[in-house]
């Protein structure tokens, strides 16, 4: 007989894993005990060495199903301890908090079957959850998960709870949010007077039947409020459409079942998958042609964004609706999803028609992930639900505390401590005092989780980002905090490196829409030698201006005017029989000319992402956007693989020159062969510059590589090359990847 100390880090709390280790020791005929504290599990063994050998053999090959185990540490203990028995005891607590804070998960088979199951007492219940599943995230405060740590610390609960939550034999023993309509929150539907109509059951069948008689519902997820109503109906999708005043920007469809999705689009077999994952997350997919949705669900764009229900609320709403839901996140523009009903009353309640609810708070608030299958990649565009908070462990540990504050928009924020690297789940773009007061409590929230004060800042060196601002008042509060700056592009670089644990030097296309360059111009088209000590910026898009600034990247025909000022005189600009000179008057393009003369309001920006607005407008595609990636979408949808030629470029020492591209371009009317021809150049631009770097791996991100069709061509050109190359993949490599890209600087 031998004693034995194992300690286990990672995502090892309120994920069952005491009663896994509970259940495998009594199959292993071991004794001793096992329990939680702020680093993660520990667990004293006494028994046979055999024993023990095939006891740790099953913990590392079949862990519990949302377990992630980071570190097992294995310790023979000399002085002998004898055990009569194995326990789970009390959590133990010291000052020292590291455990790993699991995301929230979508409802497992279990669960689903017992509220369908009207001779189980959970018949019905639409907060119904376990160890496998249900909320972590969104309802902790602090760590370690512990029912008091909370939101569920006010429900007492019932004699039938209590014993599932404390049978270690149970899958429910221990799950924080374990509850019954008895002793547990409850669901209540309201009108617009905020009058109660009804109740759990009662209101989630009302509520379906107003969903179908025509009604925008505000309903309540798991970490925040969905705006739902019928995909089906034009009148009403419309009408959500004109009092959101959003016009085009496609809504993500909710839907019962794998097969629900089947009816409406084309799925393969990755895709399947994913939907079905135990984390339910959006994915994009192509839709089916003359379908019943309504045709303002996705206007002029062939993919759908789909989910399946992830809640027993919404498996729940689904026995009484189908057909599939139109379910947006609740907020107004570049504000936060809603958490609260009474929010919902404060900001949308010339919205919604009635507000579905529940009495267990959202503590963090946390949206919907999505991710787009790219060849055999699941390329994440949104960190949030079901993945967020994300932990990369680091090789070694680091002796500061450092916070990383991201980008403008798609905030993220990161931490490091010991040999932990934190990603938070996406927070939105700052551009409202709602996002950056939501911005400043997912700091907050962190720093609680882990008793966490930060001794090295990192941020952007935009001056006027809001995550910039705050870290200069954050050095300015605490002047012993070190407050370093990176260079946006070069954050998205190293954002890749991080996912990938690089470190060496490698060659980075940093393509995106804007950022501030070190030069004080918007960069955005950037080819880098990075390592995580430095880099070198070898190439760029030759400069051209943006035509008033911001309203540049609303208006895409500025753009193009902008590129064809670059490459013509204004009197040929004027003769030229091409979409974007017709949607300006004679008096504007003269007036914008003298602004790019003159360089007044027109700042100088090397962006790809502008680029794709400029295609846009040549194509005679759109000419305004209405939402950001818009111009990305429309270019990518007419794109021609039978379409294999390309347009000229030239490279001079450290600028791409496009203006042999404008110039054949222009001569071009079929949208389609324009699109294709534009997404060819770029691939052959990638491909000549790293075929200069052969001895560097190839590293792509930034926004542009969101580009579903353009990564998927490089993707096979690279493979048919054998060449070295890493994208973006568990983290976003739009701006959401930015903070954690800042934080795999030198400073870890």
């Amino acid at each position: 007989m031998i004693n034995l100390k194992i300690e286990v880090t990672g995502i090892v709390q309120g994920v069952g894993f005491r009663p896994f280790i509970y259940n495998l020791a009594i199959k292993h005929n071991i004794k001793g005990w096992v329990n939680n504290d702020e680093k993660g599990v520990n667990i004293f063994l006494y028994a046979k060495e055999e024993d023990i050998e095939n006891f740790i053999n099953e913990l590392k090959l079949n862990p519990p199903v949302l377990a992630k185990i980071d570190s097992i540490k294995i310790e023979k203990i000399t002085k002998k301890e004898e055990y009569e028995n194995f326990e789970i005891i009390e959590s133990s607590s010291s000052n020292n908090k590291t455990t790993i804070i699991s995301p929230d998960m979508s409802i497992c088979e279990d669960c689903i079957n017992e509220i369908n199951d009207m001779s189980n007492y959970r018949y019905n219940y639409c907060l119904t959850n376990c160890t496998n599943c249900g909320p972590r995230y969104s309802i902790i405060k602090t760590v370690p998960y512990d029912r008091e740590n909370t939101s569920m610390r006010e429900f007492k609960l019932c004699k039938k709870c209590q014993e599932e939550y404390e049978n270690p034999t149970n899958r429910r023993y221990h799950a924080q949010p374990v509850s019954c309509e008895v002793c547990g929150p409850n669901a209540t539907l309201y009108n617009k007077k905020n009058m109660e109509i009804s109740n759990n059951i009662e209101a989630i069948e009302k509520t379906a039947s107003l969903i179908n008689e025509g009604y925008i519902i505000a309903v309540k997820g798991m970490g925040g409020f969905h705006l739902i109503c019928d995909a089906t109906n034009d009148n009403i999708v419309n009408k959500l459409r004109t009092i959101k005043s959003r016009p085009k920007k496609p809504y993500a469809l909710l839907f019962n079942n794998i097969n629900s999705i089947k009816e409406y689009t084309n799925i393969n077999i990755s895709e399947e998958k994913i939907l079905n994952s135990k984390e339910k997350p959006i994915v994009l997919v192509n839709k089916k042609e003359n379908s019943s949705l309504s045709k303002y669900i996705a206007p002029n764009v062939n993919k759908l964004g789909c989910f399946i229900a992830y809640t027993p609320l919404h498996h729940l709403l689904f026995r009484y609706i189908n057909k599939p839901l139109v379910a947006t996140s609740a907020n107004l523009k570049d504000e936060p999803i809603i958490r609260s009903k009474e929010e919902i009353f404060e900001k949308l309640i010339d919205v919604v028609d009635f507000i579905l609810d529940f009495n267990r708070e959202i503590i963090n608030a946390c949206d919907d992930s999505i991710i787009q299958v790219v060849k055999n990649y699941n390329i994440k565009l949104r960190n949030a639900r079901g993945y967020a908070p994300t932990a990369i462990k680091l090789d070694k540990n680091i002796d500061k505390k450092i916070l990383s504050l991201g980008a403008n928009q798609k905030s993220t924020i990161s931490l490091a401590f010991e040999n932990n690297l934190i990603l938070s789940p996406h927070i939105g773009d700052l551009n409202s005092i709602e996002a950056v007061e939501y911005f400043e409590r997912t700091i907050n929230t962190f720093k609680n989780f882990y008793d966490f004060e930060p001794e090295v800042v990192i941020c952007d060196k935009h001056p006027n980002y809001e995550s910039t601002k705050f870290a200069l008042k954050l050095k300015e509060k605490n002047p012993n905090i070190k407050l370093v700056q990176i260079q946006h592009h070069y954050a998205h670089i190293l954002s890749v490196m991080a996912e990938n644990r690089l470190d060496k030097e490698v060659l980075g296309f940093a393509f995106d829409g804007t950022g501030y360059g070190d030069d004080g111009n918007i960069w955005g088209g950037e080819v880098l030698i990075t390592s995580r000590k430095d880099y070198k910026r070898i190439k760029h898009i030759k400069y051209f201006r943006l035509l008033g600034g911001e309203m540049a990247v609303k208006e895409p025909k500025r753009v193009a005017l902008s590129l064809l000022f670059e490459t013509f005189s204004l009197d040929e600009i004027l003769t030229l029989d091409i979409p974007t000179v017709k949607t300006f008057k004679e008096t504007e393009i003269k007036m914008l000319y003298t602004m790019w003369q003159k360089g007044l309001n027109a700042p100088l920006c090397s962006s790809i992402g502008r680029l794709f607005d400029a295609i846009s407008s040549f194509a005679d595609i759109l000419h305004i956007q209405t939402y950001e990636g818009e111009t990305g979408l429309q270019i990518e949808q007419n794109y021609d693989s039978s379409i294999t030629s390309s347009y000229s470029y030239e490279i001079n020492e450290n600028e791409i020159d496009l203006r042999l591209m404008i110039k054949e371009l222009i001569k071009e009317n079929d949208k389609n062969l324009i699109c294709s021809k534009f997404i060819n150049t770029i691939v052959n631009l990638i491909l000549e510059i790293s075929n200069s770097y052969k001895n560097l791996p190839v590293v792509l991100s930034g926004g542009v590589f969101q580009n579903k069709t353009l990564l998927e061509i490089l993707i096979d050109k690279f493979e048919e090359q054998g060449r070295e190359f890493y994208i973006n993949i568990d983290i976003p490599s739009n701006d959401g990847g930015i903070s954690m890209g800042q934080i795999y600087h030198q400073y870890i």
